[in-house]
C-alpha cells in the first residue's frame, strides 16, 4: 500500500510517498520518494501579510506536479496540510480555494496543536528508552511545536510563532520569544533525565553535515560548535564551500539557535535526530484511517 502527504510549510513545501507493509502483525513505514519545492510561502505572509500571486501562482504548478505523480503512484489515500505560513496569511482560504479549483488538491489548514499532535504521531519515542522523558521539538519556517514525553504520554504539547524565517526576517515578537523559552523551562522543571527529538529539515542537515552515523544524536556541545562554524561563512560560502541549498544556507543559522535555546532552558544534553517530520506523521495517520475502514 502506498500513502502520500503534502506537507504546506513556510519554507518549503513537501510530498512524501510511503509504503506501508503488514508482516505477521507487524506494520513497517518505507519512504518511497520524497520531492521537495523551494516555494517559501513564508516570505510572503511573515514580510508582507498575504501571499502574492506570483507565490500561489508556484504553489498551484506544484499541486499539478503533485496531483500527476499521486495517480502515477495509484495511492491508496492523501492528505495535505498546511501550516504557518498559510494560517497567517489574509489570503490563505482564497489561495487554498485556487488550488482546488486549478488542481484539484484538498488542502487543509491546520493549527499549531494539530500540528504539533500529528508529528507526535510518529511515535518515535517508541524506539527510545521508556525509563527517559523526551522534548520532541520540531522546527520549521514559521512555528516551533514542543511535546513533552514522560512514560511514553504526552503531558504537555504547545506551539509558537518561533520558526527560521520568522527569526531571519525579524519578525518574532520578543514576547513569543520569551514565552517560548518560559514554557520550556516551567514544563520541564524537575524531569530527569530528559532528552530532546528534533525534527525538520534543518536538524536532519545539521545531523546530516556532522558526519555521526552510529548515534542518532547530536550533544548541546556539538550542536553549539556546528553554530558556531555555520556563522564563520556568509551566506554565499555557505552555498559555495558547505555545498548547502540556496533556502537552506540562510535559515539553517536561526534553526541552530532555537534549537539550543530549547536544550539550554530545558537542560538537555541530547538532541535524537530520527529523520521524521510532519509528512511522516501524516502518512501514519492516513494508515490508521485506512485500518478502521478496512
Amino acid at each position: 500500500m502506498i500513502f502520500a502527504a503534502i506537507d504546506i510549510g513556510s519554507n518549503a513545501v513537501r510530498l512524501l510517498f510511503s509504503h506501508v507493509y503488514e508482516i505477521r502483525g507487524k506494520v513497517f513505514f518505507e519512504k518511497e520518494e520524497l520531492i521537495r519545492m523551494p516555494v517559501r510561502l513564508g516570505e510572503d505572509t511573515f514580510l508582507k501579510g498575504e501571499i502574492s500571486k506570483e507565490k500561489a501562482d508556484k504553489l498551484v504548478s506544484a499541486m499539478k506536479g503533485f496531483k500527476e505523480l499521486m495517480s502515477v503512484f495509484n495511492i491508496i489515500a492523501y492528505r495535505a496540510c498546511a501550516t504557518s505560513a498559510m494560517r497567517d496569511a489574509k489570503n490563505g482560504k482564497e489561495v487554498i480555494e485556487r488550488v482546488k479549483r486549478e488542481a484539484n488538491v484538498n488542502i487543509e489548514i491546520i493549527d499549531g496543536k494539530t500540528e504539533a499532535a500529528t508529528i507526535f504521531s510518529n511515535h518515535a519515542e517508541e524506539f527510545l528508552d521508556p525509563l527517559k522523558s523526551y522534548l520532541y521539538i520540531d522546527v520549521g519556517g514559521g512555528s516551533v511545536e514542543l511535546t513533552l514525553i514522560s512514560d511514553k504520554k504526552t503531558i504537555a504539547q504547545k506551539s509558537f510563532d518561533v520558526g527560521t524565517l520568522r527569526m531571519l526576517f525579524g519578525k518574532i515578537d520578543n514576547n513569543e520569544w520569551d514565552s517560548y523559552k518560559q514554557w520550556i523551562k516551567k514544563n520541564t522543571q524537575g524531569i530527569k533525565p530528559l532528552n530532546a527529538i528534533g525534527s525538520g529539515g534543518n536538524i536532519n542537515k545539521l545531523y546530516k553535515m556532522s558526519g555521526k552515523k552510529e548515534s542518532k544524536s547530536l550533544s548541546y556541545d556539538k550542536l553549539k560548535s556546528m553554530q558556531d562554524m555555520l556563522s564563520s561563512y556568509t551566506y554565499e560560502e555557505r552555498i559555495t564551500i558547505l555545498g548547502l541549498k540556496p533556502d537552506r544556507a540562510d535559515v539553517i543559522i536561526p534553526a541552530t539557535k532555537i534549537f539550543l535555546t530549547a536544550m539550554k532552558y530545558a537542560d538537555i544534553e541530547r538532541v535524537y535526530v530520527p529523520q521524521i517530520g510532519l509528512s511522516d506523521g501524516i502518512i501514519h495517520l492516513l494508515y490508521e484511517e485506512y485500518k478502521k475502514k478496512n
